[in-house]
């Protein structure tokens, strides 16, 4: 299961609210829930080129890295300016009952969707009862 804790949102919010909005990009929002055996999160990241963004695991840790680039080349005088331009970073703690090694993503109309797969020694299971009648076995001490 993902761990739905990130302490660097609160301070990313409240970063905004004391210097403004220009004081660092938004982070990137996103939506995460499970659909059978999988968890699938999607990122808002609008106007990203897909080959600026990577995509790391290391302890249980998954990190998401993208940048924009300001659409006005260097030497244009900039009007306004309201989109956030720069990298974006954003963390998930992954719970161990996540298949990891597994992950699968796609970048489609601005959206970033990652599968995470429940890994198979976390998946329900049933567990068969034998009968009573004859095959019972005696154990002696």
């Amino acid at each position: 299961m993902l761990m739905r804790t990130d302490p660097f949102r609160d301070l990313d919010r409240l970063t905004q609210q004391l210097f403004g909005a220009d004081a660092r990009p938004a982070a990137m929002p996103m939506d995460a829930y499970r659909s059978g055996d999988e968890f699938l999160v999607h990122f808002d990241l609008p106007g990203i080129d897909p080959e600026s963004i990577e995509l790391d695991v290391e302890r249980n840790v998954l990190s998401v890295r993208a940048e924009r680039r300001g659409p006005a080349p260097e030497d244009a005088e900039m009007l306004v300016a309201e989109r956030p331009t720069g990298t974006f970073t954003r963390q998930l703690f992954l719970g161990e009952t996540l298949d990891t090694d597994r992950i699968d993503a796609s970048y489609d109309a601005g959206v970033l969707t990652l599968r995470i797969p429940v890994a198979e020694q976390a998946k329900p299971r049933r567990i068969q009862i034998s009968g009573g009648g004859g095959d019972r076995k005696q154990i002696s001490g």
